[in-house]
């Protein structure tokens, strides 16, 4: 995995810019631990950080393709094409020659030989830059889904772009302004495709391009979700899921550097594990690596929540004991989720405030502590938003709604009537930013944009509405957090589940048939029911844990306090500071949803001291 940035300027000489462009590169040293690089022109500069993955000797980056002795093009290029080897063949009989065995170059010949179309062929995760030297032009491409990030902010005579939106704002030109709009996206739980945080920034939309040159920019939508008739019985749609997903997981422990599989002992990385486990022995004779995270006695005194009904650990080790794998627990301490350090680290890894606190922390330290032994994980995430495994999916109050189911599901836990994250920010504030109509606007706009079968009956028609903006403004925000904290530490993170041909095929299988068990996930469990134990088979869905340590709820009250004693704090004039006096002098509160309050107006405070942020409403 790698970090990419770079700047495309008509109007001035971008090759006198190298300290920027530096700049640009060094805010991604996370994603690119092993190397980095520069290519500069009259008018372009690229930077790339590189995580070696394939080929570790010969896949540096920049990397440039001559043609009679003369450079033709340049790629920066962040992700993995898992069909490579296919398309590197297919390239080597149309007469391109290779110089190194990466995945790197066979996307740029990709595009020599077939322009920007070339992404229509490319399987995997990627976002990439190529500069088109013979035409002056640069093409940025994003994956199907949106697996890695790519921002741009366009600029009169060019564009300024990067793997994470830190890398922009290393350039003088960009700066950390955010408005009415980016509050929303920011505490949205419902991704707008395309929109940024930050003022006068964007992202490349997934399955789709942008083509930059000195007539203006072009964006090209190359892949979409299709309704289409559903013509296999149940009995073949299991067989499709299972030969589906050992061909995707196989192609997927592609990989020079060590691998492993994060599991949780849910059905989903459990699925991913045994198959894993399956391949490697068979064709290399080793046994897959796998971890767990958990804290201090959390199995032993957990006690079940709102979402969370079971410990990970017990399921995990079944697996792993089934599977022989090599087994690792990460334990975690409420010191170490509230070290001043990491919590910084975790807002940059991310470029803005989230009211997932210990969520993300853990995620980040778990990160951390995988790449010491492994630099490649394969994950579970996406099955439940392919598969129907949320809640929020079987609950009539919230698929009924005339706004995101999962926005409805927020409301109903206890502490967060007006949303995860929000009760303790001025009301005046919240009421300019008005997340009910931003959420209701965008819900009408993603149920327009569904694809429907002619003549779905009224329950087929809703979950095809509910499963498409599932995977086009949730699934975008889980994707975008599982890269940012992994690859802040160089951990590549390869998501099984998100493979296109899984995706339109799940799409288009009726709920009928998703739930033909009367549960979720009724076809995953069906699929694997010869591979994973029936106790995990049978178990319900627990999300990422939460500390249940009270010392870290403490802790979280302790900095709440201080926060309001400092009348320097950034974040007062945004707080509703009776809301907060309420929430200390009312004894602490031990419910997650309460906490998360907390945590986000600690990290919104974080965020404004240290990206010096400029907020206009």
């Amino acid at each position: 995995m790698c970090g990419i940035a770079g700047w495309l300027d008509f109007g001035r000489d971008v090759g006198g810019q190298r300290p920027t462009l530096l700049a640009m590169t060094d805010t991604l040293a996370g994603r690119g631990i092993d190397d980095r690089g520069l290519w500069l022109d009259t008018h372009i500069g690229l930077g790339h950080t590189r995580t070696s993955i394939i080929d570790l000797a010969g896949g540096a980056q920049p990397l440039t393709v001559e043609e009679d002795g003369r450079p033709v093009a340049v790629i920066v290029y962040n992700g993995e094409v898992y069909n490579f080897k296919q398309l590197r063949s297919e390239l080597t009989a149309r007469g391109h020659r290779f110089r190194t065995r990466s995945d790197t170059e066979v996307v740029l010949r990709a595009y020599l030989e077939w322009d920007v179309a070339c992404a229509e062929r490319l399987e995997g995760i990627f976002a990439f830059a190529v500069w088109d030297i013979r035409r002056e032009r640069l093409v940025l491409v994003r994956d199907r889904l949106g697996v890695k990030p790519l921002f741009y902010s366009r600029r009169p005579e060019g564009v300024i772009f990067g793997s994470e939106p830190k890398a922009l704002l290393a350039n003088p030109q960009v700066r950390p302004v955010v408005t009415a709009d980016g509050l929303r996206e920011l505490f949205s739980t419902a991704k707008q495709p395309g929109q940024a945080v930050y003022q006068d920034m964007a992202e490349v939309r997934p399955g789709h391009t942008l083509t930059v040159d000195r007539g203006g920019v072009v964006e090209r939508r190359y892949w979409a979700l299709e309704a289409r008739p559903h013509t296999d019985d149940l009995d073949t749609t299991v067989r499709e899921v299972r030969s589906l997903l050992e061909d995707i997981v196989l192609r997927e422990l592609q990989s020079d550097v060590p691998l492993c599989t994060a599991l949780s002992g849910g059905v989903d990385s459990s699925a991913v594990t045994a198959i894993a486990s399956m391949w490697r022995w068979k064709l290399e004779g080793e046994r897959v690596r796998t971890f767990v995270t958990t804290y201090n006695d959390y199995a032993e005194k957990f006690e079940p929540d709102d979402v969370r009904f079971s410990p990970d650990e017990p399921f995990a080790a079944e697996v792993a004991r089934l599977v022989h794998a090599d087994h690792i627990v990460i334990r975690l301490r409420p010191q170490e989720l509230m070290d001043v350090d990491t919590r910084l680290a975790v807002l940059v890894a991310q470029d803005m405030p989230t009211a997932l606190g210990d969520m993300d922390v853990s995620n980040y330290l778990t990160s951390r502590e995988i790449k010491r032994h492994s630099t490649v994980a394969v994950a579970g995430e996406v099955a439940d938003e392919i598969f129907g495994g949320y809640n929020w999916m079987y609950k009539p109050e919230c698929v009924n709604a005339d706004v995101f189911p999962w926005v409805v599901n927020e409301t109903l836990q206890p502490g967060s009537p007006k949303g995860l994250g929000r009760a303790l920010f001025d009301t005046g504030f919240m009421e300019k930013i008005d997340m009910n109509r931003y959420y209701a606007d965008s819900f009408r706009q993603a149920v327009a944009e569904a694809p429907h079968q002619d003549g779905e009956d009224d329950l087929e028609r809703r979950m095809r509405s509910i499963g498409y903006v599932t995977l086009t403004r949730w699934l975008p925000m889980l994707l975008d957090r599982g890269d940012r904290l992994s690859m802040a530490h160089g951990l590549e993170l390869r998501v099984p589940y998100a493979d296109h041909r899984l995706v339109e095929y799940l799409y288009n299988v009726p709920w009928s048939m998703k739930t033909f068990d009367g549960r979720e996930k009724s076809i995953l469990r069906a699929a694997m029911r010869d591979l994973v134990p029936a106790s995990v088979l049978e178990r319900t869905k627990s999300p990422w844990p939460v500390t249940q340590d009270p010392a870290y709820t403490e802790m979280l009250y302790d900095e709440l306090s201080a926060l309001v004693r400092d009348s320097a704090s950034p974040v007062l004039p945004f707080t509703d500071l009776e809301a907060v006096r309420r929430t200390l002098e009312g004894g602490i509160a031990y419910d997650w949803a309460s906490r998360m309050n907390i945590e986000m107006l600690l990290n919104f405070n974080r965020w404004l001291t240290h990206y010096d942020v400029d907020v206009v409403i």
